[in-house]
């Protein structure tokens, strides 16, 4: 008795250290909200806001935190409470020897059609591709299309999930359109889209760019395998431990895209003095970056990044070439504004 006392109290502490947990000061959380699946009308109630809270502060803070269930509305707990009682009679009439049947019962349920699965799919594609677009021994004819097809198959993605998240407009005037516009402009999936829709569309070709993609691609297909097949014992073998090196290193593979985005601008601004200069495409990537770095959701890699590289190049700047600051202080103020 005395332990179950000492344990109810030890998970009252820890429900009060999670709920007075800075979660708007841990750069993780922003990327982990972002990352939900849930309806637009479910995202703005604060019971499950804090339920999602509970669940990082379990996988990031605390694993020995206990999360009780979700609570639902009344309204449907009626029809819940009938639907596992009819559930329960079934179970109790299935032979005790099925093992087999039920195995192959969850695993029908895991892999059936919903959303959730095709948006792991066509993930689970992107990362083949853009592992083989990478990969250096390919030929240039099969890494270019591998590019252009990883690309692809990520604008798809992030087009689907944002239309799975946000709908579409209420309605097709100006308007409407612009207010949905707003609602998704600084979100991850719409940067996912612009990035590789400007990509997909133009003549160069650098396998760097790849990087940020094989990096959303492995995050989603992390995420997926661990919500969805915990219980499977190739799983568990052979994926488990590379799915948590993922999602305990989210921030790093985080800091890697942003790195490759960056990158990526100043490669285009060095291209312009090449055959396959584009200056259309560079002047509309520096706005993506502009706007990666103003999102909520990216802003705090980049101004880490940003904000390094600013240390290492001024001093050289203003030793080696002061005639610069002019043009630099008037691009800040365009970056900034």
């Amino acid at each position: 008795m005395a332990d179950e006392g000492s344990g109810v109290d030890s998970q009252s502490a820890k429900r009060a250290a999670a709920a007075a947990y800075d979660y708007d000061g841990d750069p993780r959380w922003a990327d982990y909200w972002s990352n939900v699946l849930i309806p637009p009308h479910m995202s703005s109630r604060s019971d499950v806001v804090d339920h999602y809270k509970r669940k990082f502060y379990q996988r990031f803070v605390d694993p020995d935190f206990f999360i009780e269930a979700m609570p639902s509305a009344s309204s449907s707990q009626s029809s819940r409470s009938a639907t596992s009682s009819s559930t329960t009679a079934r179970e109790n009439v299935r032979p005790q020897n099925s093992g087999t049947s039920a195995s192959s019962g969850w695993s029908s349920s895991s892999l059936r059609l919903d959303k959730q699965t095709i948006h792991f799919s066509v993930n689970a594609w992107v990362l083949i591709v853009a592992l083989l677009g990478i990969f250096p021994l390919v030929s240039t004819n099969l890494a270019n299309k591998a590019f252009r097809l990883s690309l692809l198959g990520t604008s798809l993605s992030s087009l689907y999930s944002l239309h799975s998240l946000y709908g579409k407009p209420r309605a097709w005037n100006l308007p409407a359109v612009q207010s949905w516009f707003q609602s998704v402009i600084a979100t991850k999936d719409f940067i996912h889209f612009i990035y590789c829709l400007m990509l997909v569309s133009s003549r160069v070709h650098f396998k760097f760019a790849l990087i940020p993609v094989v990096c959303w691609a492995i995050e989603h297909v992390a995420k997926f395998l661990r919500n969805n097949f915990s219980r499977s014992l190739f799983y568990r073998r052979y994926l488990q431990g590379a799915c948590l090196w993922v999602e305990a290193n989210s921030t790093t593979l985080s800091f890697l895209g942003s790195h490759a985005e960056i990158a990526l601008g100043f490669l285009l601004i060095i291209s312009l003095v090449s055959w396959k200069r584009n200056i259309l495409l560079t002047f509309m990537y520096w706005q993506l970056l502009k706007l990666m770095y103003h999102a909520p959701v990216t802003a705090t890699y980049h101004h880490s990044i940003w904000t390094k590289i600013g240390r290492t190049a001024n001093p050289y700047i203003y030793h080696y070439a002061p005639f610069l600051r002019i043009p630099i202080s008037a691009i800040q103020r365009w970056w900034f504004r």
